[in-house]
C-alpha cells in the first residue's frame, strides 16, 4: 500500500533512540522528510546521518522541550526543511522509580512537564500553519501505563493518561481543519532497554548471556507481563502503525487511542 507520505515533512520528538528512533526510520522509509529530535546532539545527528546513508531524507534538531526558548529555536530549525505537516509527540519518559511511599509532588510536576507540556509546546507552535494549510497529522505517543497504571511510578501513568485526554480534546478542536489527532499506546516493546532488562533476568535464571532472543523472550516475558500473543512488540510494528495514522489514507481516523500491546489490555 502506498501511504502517500513522499516528501511530507515529519517532526518526531525524542527520536534519537528507542521508539522515537524506530518511528523516524519508518517514516523515512515511507518517503517522508524526517526531522530527528533529541537533547544529545551527537546521538541525534548520528540517527539523522544514518537515515540519509540508508537512502532516506532527514535532518537533526536539538533542544529541551521543557524550555520555551529552546522549543522556539528547534521549531524554526525544523521548518527549514519545509512546512511541518506531521508531528509525532514521542519525547517524554519516566523519572525516578518512586512508589506511593516515596512519591513527591515535584516528581509529578516534572513528569507532567516532560511528557504533556512538552507535547503542548510543540503542538501549539506547529498548529497554526497546519490549520492554514488545511492538512496535518498529529500522533501522541502515550503508554499502556495510562490504562493499566502500575503501583510504581504513579506520576508517569498519570502523565500518560493526560495525553489521552489531550488527544481527544484537540481532535475535536481541529476536526474541521483537515487535521487528525490520535494516540498510540505501546505495551511491551523490544527496545534496547527492554532487551537489556530481559537478558539480565534471563541470566539470573540460568540462560547464557548470548542466548537467542526467542529463548530469552519465552523465559522472561511471563515474569513481566501476561501478553496473550506471548511475545513482545517490535519497533517496526510501532513505526508501521504511526506511518498509517499520519498518512492521507487514515483521514477518517481521529481521536482514537491505538493500543499496540499484544492483547494485554483487558477485553481481548
Amino acid at each position: 500500500m502506498d501511504l502517500q507520505l513522499e516528501g511530507k515533512v515529519a517532526l518526531v520528538t525524542g527520536s534519537s533512540k528507542g521508539i522515537g528512533e524506530g518511528i523516524a526510520r519508518g517514516l523515512a522509509f515511507e518517503g517522508a522528510v524526517v526531522i530527528v529530535h533529541g537533547r544529545d546532539r551527537a546521538k541525534t545527528e548520528a540517527v539523522a546521518s544514518d537515515i540519509v546513508a540508508s537512502g532516506g531524507r532527514a535532518q537533526a534538531v536539538v533542544g529541551d522541550l521543557t524550555v520555551d526558548d529552546e522549543v522556539a529555536r528547534l521549531i524554526e530549525a525544523a521548518q527549514a526543511a519545509g512546512p511541518v505537516e506531521i508531528l509525532v509527540n514521542n519525547a517524554g519518559g519516566a523519572g525516578p522509580a518512586e512508589d506511593w511511599s516515596a512519591t513527591r509532588p515535584e516528581s509529578w510536576a516534572a513528569g507532567y512537564d516532560r511528557n504533556v507540556l512538552a507535547a503542548v509546546r510543540v503542538t501549539t507552535a506547529l498548529l497554526p500553519a497546519m490549520r492554514r494549510a488545511k492538512w496535518g497529522r498529529i500522533v501522541n505517543i502515550s503508554s499502556l501505563a495510562a490504562l493499566m497504571a502500575p503501583a510504581a511510578r504513579p506520576d508517569y501513568g498519570a502523565a500518560k493518561a493526560a495525553m489521552l485526554a489531550m488527544t481527544a480534546s484537540l481532535a475535536k478542536a481541529v476536526a474541521t481543519d483537515g487535521i487528525t489527532v490520535n494516540t498510540v499506546s505501546p505495551g511491551t516493546i523490544h527496545s534496547d532497554s527492554l532487551d537489556r532488562a530481559f537478558r539480565k533476568a534471563a541470566v539470573e535464571r540460568g540462560l547464557a548471556p548470548d542466548a537467542p532472543w526467542a529463548e530469552v523472550e519465552a523465559a522472561v516475558l511471563p515474569l513481566f507481563a501476561a501478553v496473550p500473543l506471548r511475545r513482545v512488540g517490535t519497533l517496526a510494528e510501532i513505526a508501521d502503525a504511526v506511518a498509517f495514522l499520519v498518512s492521507p489514507r487514515a483521514g477518517y481516523i481521529t481521536g482514537v487511542n491505538l493500543r499496540l500491546d499484544g492483547g494485554l489490555w483487558p477485553g481481548f
